[in-house]
Parts: structure tokens; sequence; C-alpha cells
């Protein structure tokens, strides 16, 4: 992967962060299913300590804090001050004491070895500039026996929160073909492309489930373009580089290729992602 690649996610998710933060309570709202899988996947449980990697602007971090209580801790990290800052406004405006904060990025976690019960990352390992350094070092930081649960997105086909207005871009907006191996929601759709690197470096118990859902919030196809199109960097910029008549145009089509899933104007994709746990050994020393 060259600098460009590495670099090109993190610039693109400082730019997209206030746009996360305006519309986090929606966004919190659409993958709450998501967070009680991961939840009951990884285990948590009251009086834990659980790290939540690439946390973004306070989920799932803040409903695992409801969860471990005041006798648990959570500590919450984005590569991104602006979502760090984003998720301790919503942590301190909700009175939650149990909850800590920390900018830096996942292949270089600044905590000592054995630090937290479970380390969890939702919607987040798909963007990581080394995925081998970062469950390293998620493996290296949880306890012996502890659990590293993921979650990723499923194959695009499958989601049409994310077709319905890719397909309507392909068709005005010619695109290179992605690298595989990339940062990129999808990057790890394919079958245990994700679980494979978790066991090369070093977890056991490794399984991989599916997870089907639906995507739903109280939101018009208005506000369903509005949102989408500012929470994504590549999408505002494809839209930032043609006409004004033709990103109109693409968003009269995308509404109406998004009818079928606004029953009375009420927002409902069907969903599938991926999810991923291993265990650090009993005694394990994980070493980059």
């Amino acid at each position: 992967m060259t600098e460009v690649q590495k670099t090109y996610p993190l610039r693109e998710w400082r730019e997209s962060a206030p746009y996360w933060e305006k519309y986090g309570d929606t966004i919190r709202t659409m993958f709450a299913p998501v967070t009680a899988a991961l939840i009951e996947e990884a285990g948590i449980s009251e009086a834990q300590s659980v790290l939540d990697v690439a946390g973004g602007p306070g989920e799932p971090s803040l409903t695992i804090a409801e969860i471990v209580g005041p006798t648990g801790s959570v500590m919450c990290t984005d590569a991104v001050k602006v979502m760090v800052t984003a998720a301790q406004s919503v942590a301190h405006h909700r009175g939650f004491k149990n909850l800590r904060f920390r900018q830096c990025t996942a292949d270089s976690l600044p905590f000592p070895d054995n630090s937290f019960d479970t380390v969890v990352c939702r919607l987040g390992a798909m963007f990581f500039s080394d995925p081998f350094a970062a469950l390293r070092e998620m493996l290296r930081v949880v306890r012996s026996k502890g659990a590293v649960s993921l979650v990723v997105w499923d194959k695009s086909e499958l989601n049409p929160f994310s077709y319905v207005v890719t397909d309507v871009m392909s068709r005005y907006i010619e695109a290179a073909p992605p690298d595989p191996d990339a940062p990129d929601a999808f990057r790890f759709a394919e079958p245990d492309k994700l679980a494979s690197i978790l066991r090369d470096v070093g977890a056991t118990e490794v399984v991989e489930r599916s997870l089907a859902f639906r995507i739903e919030a109280p939101i018009s196809r208005d506000e369903f373009w509005d949102m989408r199109c500012r929470i994504s960097g590549s999408l505002r910029n494809k839209l930032a580089a043609v006409s004004p008549d033709l990103a109109m145009l693409v968003q009269r089509e995308v509404k109406e290729a998004a009818k079928e899933f606004f029953p009375d104007e009420q927002m409902s994709f069907p969903a599938w992602m991926i999810i991923v746990s291993g265990r650090k050994r009993l005694e394990q020393l994980v070493r980059a």
C-alpha cells in the first residue's frame, strides 16, 4: 500500500468528523442492532474493562459504558481528534463517569500489555492502514483469554444502504477498479479474510458469523440523501467534481432508487455484516 493510500482515509475521516457528530443520534439508532450483537459476541458484562478501537463520535463506547456500569470502565479511542472530542462531549452531557478517551491509531495503541478484559471495534477495521499491526496491537493489550471482537460490512450487493447510491453514481462517474486490500468499507467482505488475519497474529478460538438486521431510523429520503452525501468523504468529493445539474440528477435518481426502502417515508434497509471474534491465548505474548 502506498503512503497516499495509508493517509488518505485518515484525511477523509477528519473532514467527515463534523458530519458524523451532527448525525450522531441517527447513526446511533441505525447501528444499534450491530452494537448489541457485538456486545453479545464479545461477552461484555458488568464490571469489565473494555477498549473500543476506532470508536468515532462515541459508539459503541457509550452503550458499553451503560452495560459495564460504575464498577467497569471503557476506553474510547479514535485516530481523529474531532471524533474523540465529539465522543467526550456526548459522554459529559449524559453524565458518564466510567468513560475515558484517547486519540491514537489502531496500530499503535498507547496501553500496556494485558490492560483490558475485552477489545472491540465496530466498523473500523476496514480502514486500518495496517490491519495486521492493528489486530496484533488489539491482541497485545487484551488480557489472557480475553476477547477481541470486530464487525465489518458484508458484500456491497447485500447492502442497499450503500448500493442505491453507488449504482447511480457509477452511471455518470467512472471509477478506477478498487484495490481489494486498500482501505474501503467492503475490504473485509470476503469470507474468512479478516478472520484469517486474526488467526495469523496469534488469536485462538477465532469464529466468524453473519449478522442480518435492518438499518432503520425515523428519517425521510431527503434526510437520507443529506446524511449520506455528507458523512461519506468519497461521495462528497465525487459530487463536488461534477456540475450542479449532474449532482441534482444523481440526487433525484438515488431518492427514486431508495423509494422501496422508505415505507411511510421511514428508512428501513435490509443489511448484512460480518462479526469476527477471537481470544488471546493463555500467557500469550504478542510482539511486533
